[in-house]
């Protein structure tokens, strides 16, 4: 098992206490045997909005990373997500996104295949590569709102 995966694990176990977990990084390094920078990969790449959490830290000597699970119901989720997207999309982000909210059960098998052949790089091919992403980024956004 790799390290970010340890890690990440290390930190769901954590949160399975209260629902949130409060890490101090250079702590964390320290007892992985790494540098911080692997826990804020970590973070960065396994505790995101799209995958229903919130991350929140405080710089200084007192400073901590606090991660907590969103407890919402599928609209809220779906709402959040789209909030989160901003004015472009790759395509590579959409489809992470579309996996998690299929593996969440968010959003139905079905429902994730017409998503993303409607962002894919196929069908905006028509779209000047400039404009792609932030085509993407409209028709994912609206697509997401039409299953709320």
């Amino acid at each position: 098992m790799r390290l970010s995966d340890v890690l990440a694990q290390y930190i769901m176990d954590m949160m399975e206490d209260g629902g949130n977990a409060e890490i101090r990084r250079n702590e964390l390094a320290d007892r992985f045997g790494c540098v911080p920078s692997q826990i804020n990969y970590v973070i960065t790449s396994r505790f995101t909005p799209e995958q229903g959490y919130i991350v929140e830290s405080r710089r200084g000597g007192g400073g901590y990373i606090r991660i907590s699970r969103i407890q919402a119901d599928n609209s809220t989720t779906l709402m959040h997500i789209i909030n989160s997207i901003g004015a472009s999309l790759d395509n590579i982000t959409a489809q992470i996104m579309i996996n998690n909210l299929k593996s969440a059960s968010i959003i139905s098998n079905e429902s994730a295949r017409l998503i993303s052949a409607a962002a894919s790089e196929r069908s905006l091919s028509p779209v000047s590569p400039s404009s792609r992403d932030e085509t993407r980024a409209a028709i994912f956004k609206n697509m997401l709102l039409a299953l709320m």
